[in-house]
């Protein structure tokens, strides 16, 4: 079997020049990879590439694939993923995933950009303020969920109502409130953050009923779930797409 012309083409888009060592080293395994992730998965449905290339990422940092991460990062700053972008994923993936899992992708995210030339910092992204992020984080709730979410922040029994409130004020307060990416696009590296982890199928079937109300509806999720397959298996695949099928039903109610 030999590598494709349409995998060919499209690893010469995401790596222009780049010869994968492997060919020489495991010759049959890239060439049936490479045939499979970027010829048959990426031809199957009509996901944009900036689109493809920002749930990879998150997906990256989900399932904690530090060294893949690093490789696809320039490609996705070749298909038109932006440096702030790129960080505004590494930074929301804190509260799904915590500190002490993205710190390496962190730094790897720096690496890459000063390697392009990126000067950092970044242009902040920031619209709240330590008065008003609590205020701000509910009304993003309350956008992306609905207006049940309203008190959440202060629900809850008294030993444990503060998790609550750091949802508000932190989680939403923090993050979501950031421009750079936009509502929809939060919610779907959501999605990628929780269904790459595993083991978190209720905040999975919440988020995925959060993409739907947003519009990014179930064939969407689908497409996001089959072109992250090659770069998590098809057990986690199938988990998220078990997620999407309950969230339909909680949508629909």
């Amino acid at each position: 079997m030999a590598i494709t012309e349409n995998a060919k083409a499209y690893h010469e888009k995401m790596f222009p020049g780049y010869v994968s060592g492997f060919l020489k080293t495991d010759p049959e395994f890239i060439e049936r990879f490479d045939n499979f992730a970027f010829d048959e998965v990426v031809g199957h449905d009509d996901l944009d590439d900036r689109t493809r290339f920002m749930a990879i990422l998150a997906t990256m940092l989900g399932c904690q694939g530090i060294d893949e991460f690093r490789a696809m990062l320039p490609a996705a700053l070749n298909f038109g993923v932006t440096p702030v972008e790129a960080k505004e994923i590494v930074y929301q993936s804190v509260a799904y995933l915590g500190i002490g899992r993205v710190f390496p992708f962190l730094k790897a995210v720096n690496e890459v950009l000063e390697a392009r030339g990126v000067a950092l910092p970044l242009d902040g992204q920031a619209t709240t303020t330590t008065e008003n992020r609590r205020e701000s984080g509910t009304q993003a709730q309350v956008d992306i969920f609905g207006d049940g979410m309203r008190d959440f922040w202060k629900s809850g029994p008294e030993e444990s109502c503060h998790i609550n409130h750091w949802l508000a004020d932190n989680c939403f307060g923090d993050y979501y409130t950031r421009t750079g990416l936009n509502y929809k696009q939060r919610e779907m590296i959501t999605f990628c953050f929780l269904s790459a982890q595993g083991g978190c199928e209720p905040q999975l079937i919440s988020h995925a009923a959060a993409n739907m109300k947003l519009g990014n509806d179930k064939q969407f999720l689908i497409k996001v779930v089959s072109q992250c397959l090659p770069f998590i298996g098809y057990p986690r695949s199938l988990n998220a797409l078990n997620c999407v099928n309950a969230a339909v039903k909680q949508f629909e109610k």
